[in-house]
Formats: C-alpha cells, sequence, structure tokens
C-alpha cells in the first residue's frame, strides 16, 4: 500500500530487515489468537510500528478488533491471516476509538489497511483500502486515514517530519497526523523526511507523495509515490475522481483474477508511481481555436499504463481516455462530447507507417500521432515496423 514502488533494491533491502527482525513486543494480556499489538519489524534497533495510541494497551480492546478483523473478508472472500497482521494503532481520534490495522490476506489479495470504529465496545471494519504489493503496509511510511475532521495519515518511527498539502508541518500525536487540508478530487503533495537508520543510511530528506484526493473511494488506495514531483506537475488542474471514475484512466482495466474481472478489487490500471505527463501536440476540432493533447503515463502494480487527456481551449474541463498498456501502437477511445475520438500513437520511425481503412475520417494525421473519428463499426488499423506489424482495433462501441 503507501501508495507506489521504490525501486526493487530498496524495497527488497527493507523487506530483509523487517523479515529478520524480531517481535517489537506484544502487549502482556494479548490471548492466543488475538492480534499482534503493533508489527513485529525493526529498521536496526528501531521498531518501525511500534503500538500507538490510548487503547493499544487496552486486552479487551484487542480482542474487539481481532473479532471485527477475523470476521472480514476481500471483494473476493479472502480474510486476514492474524498471525501475520497488526495493529498498528488503537486509540480515540476526534472523540470516536479508532483502529487501524496492517491485514495480510493471502490468496488474490496482497496487503490491506482496515480501518475500525469502536461503539459500545464493538468494532466494525469501516474502510478498507487494498494494496497490490505484498508487504507494502509494513515498509511503508506514510499511511491514510479518514475521519470526521478529515484526512489525516499515520506515520512510521522513521518519520521525523511531515508536511501537509501546504507545505507546512503537521503535528503528530502517537504516530497520528493533524488533519490535512486535503481536496475531495485535486492531488496535492504529502512530504515526509525520513530520519537515519540500517535500511536509509543518512535519512532521507523528502520521501515524496501524492494524495489523490478524499474522493477517493475503498478498496482504492490514494497515495502515490512521487519521487521527482513529477506527478504533482503532471495532475495539476485534473479532476482525480474523473481519473478515478469508471471510465476514467485509473480505474478503466478491472482486475482480473482466474477468468473474470473482479470489480470490488484494485483495478490493474490504479496509479502506484511515476505519474508523467507529456504534449502530444495541438488538437483542433472542427473551425474552433486548437486546444492541447497530452499523453499521461503511469506505473500500475503490474505494468506501465497510458491515456491522452484534451484540454479544450478557453480553459473547459479536460477529456481524458480510459488506460491503454504501453505498446508499440496504442489506441485510446477519446470521449470529447458530441465528437468521440480515436487517438492512436506510436514512436515514430523512418521505416515505420500507419495504415487505416481507405475513407477512414482523419482530424489529424503526423508522424507518431493519428486523430480519427470515431467509427460506428469496428475497424482495425496497422503500424508495419521494420521487424514487425502491429494491429489495433478500435471503434464500434
Amino acid at each position: 500500500m503507501a501508495p507506489v514502488r521504490r525501486s526493487a533494491r530498496t524495497t527488497t533491502a527493507l523487506l530483509a530487515v523487517l523479515l529478520a527482525a524480531t517481535a517489537c513486543g506484544p502487549v502482556a494480556d494479548r490471548q492466543l489468537g488475538d492480534l499482534r499489538v503493533g508489527y513485529d519489524s525493526l529498521d536496526g534497533s528501531l521498531p518501525v510500528w511500534p503500538p500507538r495510541g490510548g487503547l493499544a494497551g487496552d486486552a479487551s480492546v484487542t480482542a474487539a478488533v481481532t473479532d471485527a478483523v477475523r470476521d472480514w473478508r476481500s471483494p473476493t472472500d479472502d480474510r486476514v491471516h492474524l498471525p501475520t497482521s497488526g495493529i498498528l494503532f488503537a486509540g480515540e481520534v476526534d472523540g470516536a476509538p479508532l483502529a487501524l490495522v496492517a491485514a495480510d490476506v493471502p490468496g488474490h489479495a496482497a496487503s490491506w489497511l482496515l480501518q475500525l470504529t469502536g461503539d459500545g465496545g464493538r468494532y466494525a471494519v469501516t474502510r478498507a483500502a487494498e494494496y497490490t504489493d505484498p508487504g507494502y503496509l509494513v515498509y511503508s511510511d506514510v499511511l491514510p486515514v479518514w475521519t470526521s475532521a478529515g484526512r489525516r495519515y499515520l506515520v512510521s518511527n522513521r518519520v521525523q517530519r511531515l508536511l501537509g498539502p501546504d507545505g507546512r508541518a503537521l503535528s503528530t500525536t502517537d504516530g497520528i497526523s493533524d488533519p490535512a487540508d486535503v481536496p475531495e478530487c485535486r492531488a496535492v503533495p504529502v512530504t515526509a523526511t525520513l530520519r537515519s537508520t540500517k535500511s536509509v543510511p543518512g535519512g532521507r530528506a523528502a520521501e515524496r507523495l501524492l494524495d489523490l484526493g478524499t474522493g477517493v473511494t475503498d478498496p482504492r488506495y490514494p497515495l502515490v509515490r512521487d519521487e521527482s514531483g513529477a506527478g504533482r506537475r503532471a495532475l495539476a488542474g485534473l479532476d482525480t475522481c474523473a481519473l478515478a471514475g469508471e471510465e476514467g484512466p485509473f480505474r478503466s482495466m478491472p482486475r482480473r483474477i482466474g477468468d473474470r474481472d473482479a470489480p470490488g478489487s484494485v483495478p490493474e490500471s490504479w496509479p502506484m508511481a511515476k505519474v508523467t505527463l507529456r504534449s502530444l501536440g495541438e488538437l483542433t476540432l472542427g473551425r474552433g481555436e486548437a486546444g492541447d493533447l497530452q499523453q499521461l503515463t503511469w506505473e500500475s502494480a503490474t505494468d506501465t499504463m497510458t491515456a491522452v487527456v484534451y484540454r479544450p481551449p478557453g480553459g473547459g474541463a479536460p477529456v481524458v481516455s480510459p488506460a491503454d498498456r504501453v505498446d508499440a501502437l496504442q489506441a485510446y477511445r477519446l470521449p470529447v462530447p458530441d465528437q468521440p475520438l480515436i487517438v492512436l500513437t506510436w514512436r515514430p520511425a523512418r521505416d515505420s507507417s500507419l495504415s487505416v481503412p481507405p475513407g477512414t475520417p482523419l482530424v489529424l494525421q503526423r508522424p507518431g500521432l493519428a486523430v480519427l473519428l470515431e467509427p460506428e463499426r469496428r475497424l482495425t488499423v496497422s503500424l508495419a515496423a521494420a521487424e514487425k506489424t502491429h494491429y489495433r482495433s478500435v471503434g464500434g462501441r
């Protein structure tokens, strides 16, 4: 989970530190079969996720949280493996009992951050966010929390300082930050400073993340790693609720489990890291002014994904396509109101050429880019390259 991948070398080193660690120490009254309180992980001599919160030592709370987690099921009906999960926080936040659990869910799912709310001594899972990289919650340092006061974050013991979207430091109590000013449908930066540890020698001055906004709903995880800051620039002015909508690029490619779609799981196209944006050039529709056509690229858990963004002249709302995996010939349906388009992109070369069926109404064609009106019937386009011809079927929705 928190939101996107580190380098393979860093991930391997962190997992080695954490998996080789001894326990932080469960509470004395923990009953056999209860969740551990804190997570059994050390970074050198530093407990990464020690027990946090005023109720972390309350055996009755531990038992009630365990009961609720034991009864919870993922969208694919998998259950939490209690021995390898842990209560990261148990206390009162904004006047209500709150527990946060790093849940290991074997099977088709990987890691889940479960948020539980207490009422009358009983707890219930009220939010469940999935991260598809095994162990991510264990080696992450900033985890999103939803409360009545808005967005807060739970930080690991590695975090020295946390900056909110406005660049100001967020105070933390028992690892829980003050509320951050996170809008509903805009991506905003969150930056952590990490102390020097065995896995992060010398520390890290800026662990950059993007929060995609409070409008992002479960089970999609809202934090995206943004090491270079390119993601912040790429998503500026874009509606993240639209990006995460049914036809939006981040949600458009459902996760498949076995031979069927799993709509209750995080989509294969959900962003984890390395969001970038590049210009494809101007696009003029009809006799109006030219708008800007751009290509959005990001890393998901399974692949590199792309989409196109059309920014109409005059500052109108941008139009985005569904996602497409990176390939030699990319094809996108761009749902421009009253004039849906097909956008084709490729890497131009001297020995490559695009072919479309005769009579296809082209709006624009130049090396590496072609735009056509969406045909009523399915048609096949091809890109002839030096060693292979690539085919895509488009239109006919």
